[in-house]
């Protein structure tokens, strides 16, 4: 393991009430564990600022979710903090933070279905320091390019087997479109279905904001985000934002979206839990709103995201 990249590994284990500290730089996965062989089994990945992991209620829900449309049987709740509490605190004893306003750690947690033939998950928290490019992109914004995803907007319900709406290590095809995009000369993309609505990003949600004046002259803030029952993961960061966003006054709005709609609105974002919010600047070469106002919204609500734990 690169020093450059330290990484804090806990595996949760029974025998260990906190968790079984592991090196990362050694062996930890049998060949035949079928999280490497078939990439059945779920994850969350989570943000850490100041070592205060954020919004971890609702991505444990979510892991929880995500493994019950697998048939998967993960430790409870209060056994993952324990073991997140100890991964994040060996991290930051380990390789104490330097700059407070870099002072950001990725927490990923991985549930497989274990060694083949064995009746138990595999389950492990992993901490490493969160890289550069995300802060970047937040900062500076992005470019991205739309995708056909291959599915309609209704498969999700007419075929819940293919887990659309469940976090899972199957992430080839996501991984698959951003080198895509890169080859492109775009950051990210936004998936569309193949009946022309607009989805998600590959590890991100999406996110528009349309500001309108009304009959007194007072500013109407509205943010819209894709349909869920479009067979899109539920954004834990989405969510979250909504409900700081309303509180602000601001109007929400879940489609349905098309294309169209991202190049008439005021600002487009995709948020995610790491990378936080990072405007978009430009979909398939043509630019997105106004600078200024882009600027004016992003700064808004990255404030009300910031105060999200």
């Amino acid at each position: 393991m690169s020093s450059a990249a330290p990484v804090a590994l806990v595996f949760l284990d029974p025998a260990f009430p906190d968790g079984r500290v592991a090196d990362a730089s050694k062996p930890q996965l049998l060949v035949t564990d079928l999280g490497v062989t078939r990439g059945d089994g779920v994850f969350e990945t989570m943000l850490a600022v100041g070592g205060t992991v954020r919004k971890m209620p609702a991505h444990l829900n979510r892991l929880a979710g995500s493994a019950e449309a697998l048939d998967l049987v993960t430790p409870g709740q209060d056994a993952w903090q324990r073991a997140i509490a100890a991964a994040v605190s060996g991290h930051r004893s380990e390789h104490p933070p330097t700059d407070p306003a870099t002072d950001e750690l990725v927490v990923k947690l991985v549930v497989t279905r274990g060694a083949e033939g064995a009746a138990t998950p595999t389950s492990w928290v992993q901490v490493s320091p969160a890289g550069a490019a995300g802060r970047r992109q937040r900062e500076t914004g992005i470019d991205v390019i739309l995708l056909d995803r291959g599915y309609d907007s209704d498969v999700a319900e007419r075929a819940p087997w293919l887990l659309l709406g469940a976090k899972t290590l199957s992430y080839a095809v996501n991984m698959a479109a951003l080198r895509h995009a890169h080859k492109q000369g775009a950051d990210d993309v936004i998936f569309l279905s193949s009946d022309g609505r607009v989805l998600e990003g590959p590890t991100s949600t999406v996110l528009l904001a349309h500001v309108e004046k009304s009959d007194d002259g007072t500013s109407v803030k509205r943010l819209i985000t894709p349909q869920l029952d479009s067979g899109i993961l539920p954004g834990t960061s989405q969510g979250a934002l909504f409900t700081a966003a309303k509180a602000a006054g601001w109007e929400l709005g879940y489609g349905p979206l098309e294309p169209q709609d991202l190049f008439d609105a005021d600002a487009v974002w995709l948020i995610s839990s790491v990378r936080l919010l990072a405007p978009v600047n430009r979909i398939d070469g043509k630019d997105i709103g106004t600078p200024s106002v882009q600027k004016e919204l992003t700064t808004e609500l990255s404030g009300l995201f910031a105060g999200i734990h």
